[in-house]
């Protein structure tokens, strides 16, 4: 069975969308999403009132949390580490996966290429990765194939997430993982490395 978890998303805590977290996971299992990780820009704990909606979709979801990180060279997501925690809000990438990675969590650069964000042709002078996004449903198809031949050239998998900041846009890209995410292995399936990035706008679905 592969496991379809939409690794980027935003809602209202983030400050630049008016997003109901629970109308996006709505949106996410009309989409046929088993998963979703809210990943609020700039802070972990913004993502908090998520938790409360675990249970009550938890029959029909599985509902994860990480955020978008604002590295001085460019955004990237973070996963496994309260980043609110950290003295440094903006410290250079490659510090910062020093220190996420020694806590246990891992850090994937987000849209890449995309003009003023991502961090473009660093990315392949980073140690310490285990993954690049791929598909992101806000970049366009040339930035998004450009990060995953960036990927394959590296030799790391690559992820999918739609960045939504409206629901409706919640599933327009994806991860794919080969295994059932759990919230005990969620960490540890995205370090092995077994999924790939879908582009649902590819496939016609939406």
């Amino acid at each position: 069975m592969k496991f379809r978890i939409d690794l980027h998303v935003h809602s209202k805590y983030s400050g630049d969308s008016n997003a109901e977290p629970e109308e996006i996971i709505i949106q996410a299992i009309e989409s046929g999403l088993q998963g979703i990780c809210f990943t609020e820009h700039y802070s972990y704990e913004a993502s908090g009132p998520v938790e409360r909606l675990r249970e009550k979709y938890a029959d029909s979801i599985r509902i994860f949390r990480g955020v978008e990180f604002s590295a001085e060279e460019g955004h990237c997501l973070v996963f496994g580490v309260n980043t609110d925690k950290l003295a440094d809000k903006y410290m250079p990438v490659q510090a910062l996966i020093k220190v996420v990675s020694e806590a246990g969590g891992i850090v994937i650069p987000s849209h890449p290429y995309r003009m003023g964000q991502g961090m473009g042709d660093l990315v392949l002078r980073l140690e310490g990765l285990c993954a690049v996004e791929g598909y992101n449903g806000f970049n366009m198809p040339s930035y998004n194939s450009m990060a995953v031949e960036m990927a394959k050239a590296m030799g790391l998998s690559y992820t999918g997430g739609s960045d939504a900041h409206e629901p409706e846009e919640a599933g327009l890209c994806y991860t794919e993982f080969d295994d059932e995410v759990t919230y005990d292995n969620f960490i540890e399936l995205l370090k092995k490395g077994n999924y790939r990035g879908i582009d649902n706008r590819k496939l016609g679905v939406h």
